[in-house]
């Protein structure tokens, strides 16, 4: 098995070598592919600048600021699995926080067997952290792990800037690149969830506890009422969600009366999902190289070499230690994965540590309820990953296949084997059909899969498979139907 996987492989390598040689390393896929990407223009319409003073010298240039790059460090807490892991999760770090807009300076880690209840960092590593701060002037620190509001108090308090862990961070680009109402309400929802718990005053300004004329009443503090708003907002904002989900949940239902196969392309952020589709079925879906550049998912319509119909759905990239409050948000995007009949999981041939990112994909499906799902690897960026990890993903993986959207390479294979691992109709089915009922011709070829067609005087001579509810609607017309 393996030998036949390295020989495989081989050949692909060989066919990418000559695909290469024609391309240029600047040129990405062709228009035709990738659409006029107005998207990915209007989102690169407002850049953001490097320069101004920091939070700390300065707080006239408020609007200027949020055109401005952040000036971040990092800081994290090593505390299991092996110093290579550590790195990749700060380097990780480190482009979400860039995807966020922001520049960064440093990054500090730290060795511990658990973070400090505290500080999240010992009051050492504090001190640290608070001269780097001051030498670089930078205005915000990025912590990597999700502090509680004690901890993020405490931090902020000793290092004197803005203070947000890693789950604000993914939270803040959701809200930068959703651009659907559904996506807007899930990360608003997201959002409020995450900021709840998290809320503090500032002083004496907001509290309404007093004596007198003016004072009696309910006796709610500022806080409390921000808090009874937010739950009032967050309630709204579910009902919103679920009527949404209603139309989608629809249109799901519709495609399974139907019985057309849904394949979900999953896998982790940035790994070229959107441009897989795009490849496919030339759905024009914007592409960039960002971390969770697609929230709101796309559907399209895709057929297989004998005619059968199927779905193509482009999902949101996942992540190691997705936040809890985006996927119980995003539950309703998420089931476009959970409800598919097969998954074609992504994976970043290229990055450092493929299987960390198959383990963590894995892990985020199981939690959404499609942990028993057919599942096909396509690794991408073939043309530029190390061969021996190829090599040792298709060995750990029998239904894997390497596969470069940019180049082409491995696709036809790819799309062969989707085809293939679709579910096919149960039903066999034998039956003539008389000449003015075309339109279930028309079903059976989109819906089945023919096994014989003749054209005889009183009709056509159907021998195809179908599933059970078209079995159904044919059984006047059968001459034999026979369950597979």
């Amino acid at each position: 098995m393996a030998k036949r996987a390295d020989d495989s492989y081989e050949q692909l390598l060989n066919e990418n070598a000559e695909i290469a040689a024609q391309f240029d390393n600047d040129i990405f896929i062709p228009d035709s592919f990738d659409s006029t990407q107005q998207d990915l223009a209007d989102r690169q319409a407002l850049r953001r600048v490097a320069g101004l003073s920091t939070e700390l010298a300065d707080i006239s240039e408020a609007e200027y600021r949020q055109l401005r790059l952040e000036r971040v460090v990092l800081i994290g807490v090593w505390t299991s699995g092996s110093a290579k892991d550590a790195e990749n999760s700060m380097t990780e770090l480190a482009a979400l926080a860039e995807t966020a807009g922001s520049q960064v300076l440093e990054a500090l880690m730290q060795r511990r067997d658990k973070p400090d209840p505290a500080t999240f960092i010992g009051s050492g590593k504090v001190s640290e952290l608070k001269g780097v701060v001051k030498a670089t002037g930078a205005d915000t620190v990025i912590c990597d792990g999700e502090l509680s509001p004690g901890q993020l108090r405490n931090l902020e308090d000793k290092v004197k800037v803005k203070v947000v862990d890693r789950t604000a961070l993914i939270l803040d680009i959701f809200a930068q690149h959703a651009k659907s109402k559904e996506g807007k309400a899930q990360v608003e929802l997201a959002q409020m969830s995450y900021m709840l718990p998290r809320l503090r005053g500032w002083g004496d300004s907001l509290s309404r506890q007093a004596g007198g004329i003016g004072g009696r009443g309910p006796g709610e503090t500022k806080i409390e009422v921000d808090r009874r708003r937010i739950r009032d907002r967050m309630a709204k904002l579910r009902r919103e969600i679920n009527e949404m989900k209603t139309s989608r949940d629809t249109k799901r239902q519709e495609r399974r009366r139907h019985a057309i196969p849904s394949v979900a392309i999953a896998g982790y952020t940035n790994a070229g999902k959107s441009s897989l589709l795009n490849r496919l079925t030339n759905a024009g879906v914007l592409v960039q190289n960002a971390l969770f550049a697609t929230l709101d998912p796309t559907v399209r319509r895709a057929e297989t070499a004998d005619g059968r119909i199927y779905t193509l759905s482009d999902t949101v990239g996942f992540v190691r230690h997705l936040p809890h409050e985006l996927i119980d948000a995003f539950r309703s995007t998420l089931e476009e994965v959970s409800g598919s009949d097969l998954i074609v999981h992504v994976v970043d041939g290229s990055h450092e540590d493929p299987m960390g990112q198959i383990s963590a994909v894995r892990e985020v499906i199981r939690e959404t309820g499609g942990g028993k799902i057919p599942e096909i690897i396509a690794i991408n960026k073939c043309d530029i990953a190390d061969q021996e990890m190829i090599r040792e993903i298709m060995r750990a993986e029998p239904d894997a296949y390497p596969i470069s959207v940019h180049t082409g390479v491995g696709i036809e294979k790819l799309i062969a084997a989707i085809e293939s691992s679709l579910p096919r109709p149960k039903v066999s089915i034998s039956v003539i059909l008389p000449y003015d009922r075309g339109d279930l011709v028309s079903r059976i070829h989109e819906q089945g899969e023919i096994l014989k067609e003749e054209y005889l005087p009183q009709g056509t001579s159907l021998h195809a498979l179908v599933d059970e509810a078209l079995a159904f609607e044919l059984a006047k017309f059968r001459e034999e139907i026979v369950q597979q």
